[in-house]
């Protein structure tokens, strides 16, 4: 018996879910919104990535996501002397393992061409070895029949752009004239572009956040440098897959990563403002007053250009209380710019603290 029960417990450790903790990523839901925890970009050994389909998910799982895409390049498959060529494997490997994780899979992959037009994902698609034609409008066309959600990657990597500066080029300009690009990313693994955020105000497409792993992410995003990966925060009605769907083809999302938030106004303040709240003063005396701001989200808040007699400056500690001193003759309310907020090419969110 005692035989047995060794191992038992051998074969249950050994197994990659047994008794892994799932991390809880703190972050607040908007007004008739739930927040989603995405990444919509990485590989497998399907194409040029190094894990096996069930590994993303199980390392997806424990980072507190709530929805990922496993995006296997169509036209490049490096491994195919030792691993066939099947667009879907990746899919059809991991769909069961999400359902039985509570995370929702988004059948997706990864157009691949030089540029133009770059690199695209196609998300919410049904058959991804439709995608195969050699007219790169083609592939865009059947994958829009399938009803895909088109995500524009990595815009200014320098492989493709050597000033890593995203450009929009005429096939570009006729996807967005169709209505068939969607989305754009601004966080790429640990690259970032700025002027991501003017394209997607300019032509109402959704900021995006994708780690485009290919190793293991534990390894590639550790502590204390990364809190965590990369992520795209969908704000849907619901937690399901079809509510998913419907709140990024309504382009409501924020990209997040390293304790930036970037993306449009109408969701970054909302964001701001559900995370923290301020206090009552508890306390005056003949200069100044005293008040508490709490932080109920991961992200710590950094306000500056306060105005005179204010602090200059704040941090909102994450999941935390911050102390802050003000002088009596402020006027009411404090206005602050935060850092770390992105919502334009070279605009910062701006907001109020009233106390």
């Amino acid at each position: 018996m005692k035989r047995l029960i060794i191992i038992t417990l051998l074969v249950i450790t050994a197994s990659p879910f047994g008794f892994a903790q799932r991390k809880t990523v703190n972050l607040p839901d908007l007004p008739g919104y739930v927040t989603l925890k995405c990444d919509f970009h990485m590989h497998t050994v399907f194409s040029d990535g190094n894990v096996w389909p069930t590994v993303r998910v199980g390392e997806a799982w424990r980072d507190g996501l709530d929805a990922i895409s496993i995006t296997d390049h169509i036209e490049y498959s490096p491994k195919e002397d030792f691993v066939p060529v099947d667009h879907n494997a990746a899919w059809k490997i991991a769909e069961n393992v999400a359902r039985d994780y509570n995370l929702i899979l988004v059948h997706g992959t990864e157009i691949t061409r030089k540029m133009p037009p770059g690199h695209m994902n196609a998300l919410f698609i049904q058959d991804a070895s439709l995608l195969t034609a050699d007219s790169v409008m083609d592939v865009y066309a059947a994958a829009i029949k399938q009803g895909a959600f088109l995500q524009w990657n990595h815009p200014g990597w320098k492989s493709q752009e050597p000033d890593g500066i995203p450009k929009l080029y005429a096939i570009h300009k006729t996807l967005i004239e169709k209505g068939w690009l969607h989305g754009i990313e601004f966080f790429n693994d640990s690259e970032y572009y700025p002027l991501v955020i003017t394209f997607c105000k300019q032509f109402n497409l959704a900021v995006m956040a994708n780690s485009d792993n290919h190793g293991v992410i534990s390894e590639d995003y550790r502590e204390p440098e990364y809190s965590n990966r990369p992520m795209t925060l969908v704000f849907a009605k619901e937690r399901t897959h079809d509510a998913l769907k419907e709140a990024m083809f309504a382009r409501r999302t924020l990209a997040y990563f390293r304790n930036i938030i970037a993306g449009k106004e109408e969701y970054a303040k909302p964001f701001f403002y559900q995370c923290i709240s301020v206090g009552k003063p508890y306390y005056q005396d003949d200069k100044n007053v005293f008040f508490e701001v709490t932080n109920r989200s991961d992200v710590p808040f950094y306000l500056v250009n306060g105005k005179p007699d204010s602090p200059q400056s704040i941090t909102i500690a994450a999941n935390g209380i911050t102390r802050v001193v003000v002088s009596k003759k402020v006027t009411f309310p404090l206005v602050y710019n935060v850092k770390n907020v992105l919502i334009g090419e070279e605009e910062v969110l701006k907001v109020e603290l009233k106390y």
